[in-house]
């Protein structure tokens, strides 16, 4: 009998990959959107199962939280966005058959062979390491990338004022055409 544990892990490995599979093989965007809602879920649980809580809660608000609604929105109301079918004509199941199962072969002969390490749980949250690791051993990268996003905010702001400057100076929608 498996361990409550790896019951946890399969089943959410399993969600993962079927859902990612869905998103895969859907012919409709609005299903393969829900379920991406289901992947990306399923990868918050398994990091939120391995100890790596912040990662985990980040997952869940960046990707399902903001990203994820986004592109719901974003198909929702766009236009009959949802009775588009997305399908490849000049690639049939036949010709990717033998690719996909040769992929899986090896991939499951590696996880097999692997000798996986297997440690105790240590449970322990990691935010307060993240927090000592910015501040002492990775200061200098987390102040340059605040920099960096600093001038990219900066600069965004710049081209959307001349952008509204170049509107209130010519309105004319004629004028405009020819910038």
């Amino acid at each position: 009998m498996p361990s409550p544990g790896a019951l946890v892990f399969f089943g959410l490995a399993s969600l993962v990959l079927g859902c990612a599979g869905g998103v895969a093989f859907s012919r409709n965007i609005l299903y393969s959107a829900f379920l991406l809602l289901g992947t990306l879920a399923g990868t918050a649980g398994l990091y939120l199962f391995i100890g790596a809580d912040f990662v985990g809660v980040a997952q869940i608000l960046i990707y399902v939280g903001g990203i994820l609604v986004l592109l719901l929105f974003a198909v929702l109301l766009t236009n009959r966005i949802g009775d588009v079918k997305a399908s490849s004509s000049s690639m049939g199941l036949a010709t990717g058959l033998p690719f996909v199962m040769i992929v899986i072969g090896a991939l499951s002969y590696l996880a097999v062979q692997t000798p996986w390490p297997v440690t105790e749980a240590v449970p322990t949250p990691t935010t307060q390491r993240l927090g000592d690791a910015f501040l002492r051993e990775y200061l200098l990268q987390f102040e340059l990338a605040s920099v960096i996003l600093l001038m990219a905010l900066i600069g965004a702001m710049v081209i959307a004022r001349r952008a509204v400057k170049e509107e209130l100076v010519s309105p004319n929608p004629e004028e405009q055409r020819l910038v």
